[in-house]
């Protein structure tokens, strides 16, 4: 069966936009996985963390057969080729490329391993701005579509690159 994933990619270390446009390409290569959009490549103030480099993030849609955390193992192994290392106990830190499940179909994901929709999408303007760009009409689980949440977010700071 076919799912409708949709990916938040970042990064902030090393030629950041190189690494995501190289990983936007890299998803349709996933298997069973077929790229169906992608957005622009913003440019976003660092966050979370303020003693880091400025993030590119950018977010796609893809339709897969893979279950969620074989997507998730999927997305680990395409950082991990790019190298991204997860030091233990350090978040919101300087990365090469950070691949996160925003959305799977409408489903609703707590796992120790995954959270689906992903933690605070509906806050982050960095993850919904590009998000909204491919699909808008995308639904949030308990927060309405991707545009009803990014309509109330500030997105200042935000810039698209190109």
């Amino acid at each position: 069966m076919a799912h409708i994933a949709h990916i938040g990619l970042g990064g902030n270390l090393g030629d950041a936009e190189a690494t995501l446009r190289q990983a936007l390409r890299a998803l349709d290569g996933l298997p069973g996985t077929r790229c169906l959009a992608t957005s622009r490549l913003y440019r976003t103030p660092a966050w979370g963390r303020l003693d880091q480099p400025a993030f590119v993030n950018a977010a796609a849609t893809v339709q897969t057969t893979l279950a969620p955390e074989a997507l998730l193992d999927a997305l680990l192994a395409l950082e991990r080729e790019h190298g991204r290392e997860r030091p233990d106990g350090q978040r919101w830190g300087p990365r090469t490329l950070d691949l996160d499940v925003l959305l799977f179909d409408e489903q609703v994901i707590d796992t120790p391993r995954l959270k689906v929709p992903h933690p605070h999408l509906h806050e982050r303007a960095f993850a919904l701005l590009p998000l909204a760009e491919i699909a808008p009409d995308a639904r949030i689980p308990g927060h309405g579509t991707v545009q009803a949440a990014l309509a109330v977010v500030e997105t200042g700071g935000l810039a698209p690159i190109g």
